[in-house]
C-alpha cells in the first residue's frame, strides 16, 4: 500500500530546512546517525536539511519523531505547525493566505485540512527505536529535483550564448570565444559539486571563460594570431576597436560593469582588485573609449555614459551569432573523456615510475666499488741521471783490477832513515 504524501506531510509537519539542522544538532545527532536510524544515506539527510528534497512516507514520520523538539505539540498529528504561516495565521484568528488544492498530491508544508482530518496519535517514548522500526519498512524514498546532468544542461542553455558574445567583445575572435566557453563549461562539469552549490554558477563559469579567453599565450597560436573581420557598420567597428585597444584588466572591468551590469564591488571581486582600483580602471576605460568614439563623450553624467555603453555593447554582442556552439551533451562527454584520459595518464606515469624504481633497486650494486683508472703511457719525463752502462771491455778491466788489488804485492812500508 502506498501512503498519501499530502496526508503524511500534514500529519507530520516539519520545520524549515535550517531549523531541521538546528534540531538535529540540539539532540547531538550527526548526519550519519540520522541516516542510519531513518534508513537513508548521508547525502539524503543533507538534501533534506538544505531544502533540495523533502522526506516522504514513513521516512518522514520517522524523521519527524527522531528530531522532534520534545514537546507534545511538535509530534502530535493534528496540532498546528508552528513553522507554517497558514497555521500561525489560523492560530491568531486570521484566515490563511492560500488553501491547498484538492487532489494536488503536493506537500504544501502546512497542516491545515489534512492535519485536522488525521487521527490523533501519541508520540512514542523512544523516538530512536520507532525510527529504526520505521526505517525497516519497504517504502521507497521519493527524491525530487533535477539530476546533475539536467542542471548542467539548463545552465549551459541559459548562459552559453551570452558568454560567447561577451568573450567575443574581449578578444575579437569568434573561434577563441567558442573555445573559451567550451573550456569553461567543461571545467564546470568536472567540478560540478563545487559549481552546483556556488551562489553564482554563471559567475563561476564566466570567470573561467574570461581567464581562458584573455590568456596571453594565445598570441603564439597560429589560428588565433589575427583578429576576425570587424563589423561593417562604422559605429560598432569603432566601439570594438576601442574595446580591443584597452589593456586586458581595463577591458574586463568595463565589460563587467557597463556591459554585463555588475555592481562595482562585484566587478572588483571578479577582477581580483580592490573597489577603488576597479573604479579607477572603469573611469580610465570610459575616458579612453570616449576619446576614440566621440559619441560616448556626449553624456554629461557617468550614469548616462554607463547606460549608453550598456546599450551599445549589448547591440554589438547580439549581432554575433551563437548558433555554432556545441550541445551540452557534447561538452559533458568531452569533459568526461578528458578527465578519464588524464586519470589514465597519471596512473600510467605512476606505474612507470614505480617500475623504474623497482628495476633500479634490483640492479643497483650492494656496495660501492671505486672505478679503476685505465693505464696510459706517460711521456715527457727526463731520463734518469748517473753513470752510463758499462761496456764489455770496461767490465773486463774492472774485474781484472779488482782481482789484482786483492792478490797483488805486499804494500810498501817506508823505512825510517
Amino acid at each position: 500500500m502506498t501512503q498519501s504524501t499530502t496526508g503524511t506531510a500534514a500529519a507530520h509537519p516539519l520545520p524549515p530546512p535550517k531549523e531541521l539542522r538546528r534540531l538535529r544538532e540540539a539532540k547531538s545527532l550527526s548526519e550519519e546517525q540520522v541516516a542510519a536510524a531513518v534508513g537513508v544515506t548521508r547525502a539524503t539527510v543533507r538534501a533534506w536539511e538544505t531544502g533540495r528534497t523533502s522526506p516522504r512516507g514513513r521516512k518522514r514520520e520517522a524523521y519527524a519523531r527522531l528530531i522532534g523538539t520534545g514537546d507534545a505539540d511538535a509530534l502530535t498529528p493534528g496540532a498546528p505547525n508552528k513553522w507554517s504561516k497558514d497555521d500561525a495565521a489560523r492560530a491568531a484568528g486570521a484566515p490563511p493566505k492560500t488553501a491547498p488544492t484538492a487532489g494536488s498530491g503536493r506537500d504544501t508544508g502546512s497542516g491545515s485540512v489534512a492535519a485536522a482530518a488525521a487521527p490523533a496519535t501519541t508520540a512514542p517514548a523512544d523516538p530512536a527505536a520507532s525510527a529504526a522500526s520505521a526505517a525497516s519498512e519497504t517504502d521507497a524514498e521519493i527524491e525530487t529535483g533535477p539530476s546533475a546532468a539536467e542542471a548542467f544542461d539548463a545552465l549551459y542553455r541559459h548562459s552559453a550564448a551570452a558568454l560567447f558574445r561577451q568573450t567575443y567583445l574581449l578578444t575579437g575572435r569568434r573561434g577563441l570565444s567558442r573555445e573559451a566557453v567550451g573550456k569553461a563549461f567543461g571545467l564546470a562539469w568536472q567540478r560540478w559539486p563545487e559549481v552546483a552549490v556556488d551562489r553564482d554558477p554563471v559567475g563561476w563559469v564566466r570567470a573561467a571563460a574570461y581567464d581562458h579567453a584573455m590568456a596571453p599565450w594565445h598570441r603564439f597560436r597560429r589560428e588565433h594570431r589575427h583578429l576576425d573581420p570587424p563589423p561593417e557598420a562604422p559605429g560598432p567597428r569603432a566601439l570594438l576597436d576601442a574595446m580591443l585597444a584597452l589593456p586586458p584588466s581595463y577591458r574586463r572591468t568595463l565589460l563587467l560593469h557597463d556591459g554585463v551590469g555588475l555592481g562595482l564591488p562585484e566587478t572588483a571581486a571578479e577582477t581580483e582588485a580592490s573597489t577603488p582600483a576597479a573604479a579607477g580602471r572603469l573611469m580610465t576605460a570610459r575616458a579612453a573609449v570616449a576619446e576614440r568614439v566621440p559619441e560616448f563623450a556626449e553624456p554629461s553624467t557617468p550614469a548616462e555614459q554607463s547606460a549608453l555603453l550598456h546599450e551599445r555593447l549589448g547591440a554589438l554582442a547580439l549581432a554575433q551569432p551563437a548558433s555554432s556552439l556545441p550541445v551540452p551533451e557534447l561538452i559533458r562527454t568531452c569533459s568526461e573523456r578528458k578527465a578519464q584520459l588524464w586519470t589514465r595518464a597519471a596512473i600510467a606515469f605512476t606505474v612507470l615510475l614505480i617500475g623504474l624504481t623497482l628495476i633500479a633497486l634490483a640492479t643497483a650494486p650492494r656496495k660501492y666499488e671505486p672505478p679503476r683508472s685505465p693505464a696510459q703511457q706517460v711521456g715527457g719525463v727526463p731520463p734518469l741521471g748517473g753513470p752510463q752502462k758499462l761496456t764489455p771491455q770496461t767490465e773486463k778491466l774492472q774485474k781484472k783490477l779488482g782481482g789484482e788489488l786483492v792478490h797483488g804485492p805486499a804494500r810498501l812500508v817506508p823505512r825510517a832513515g
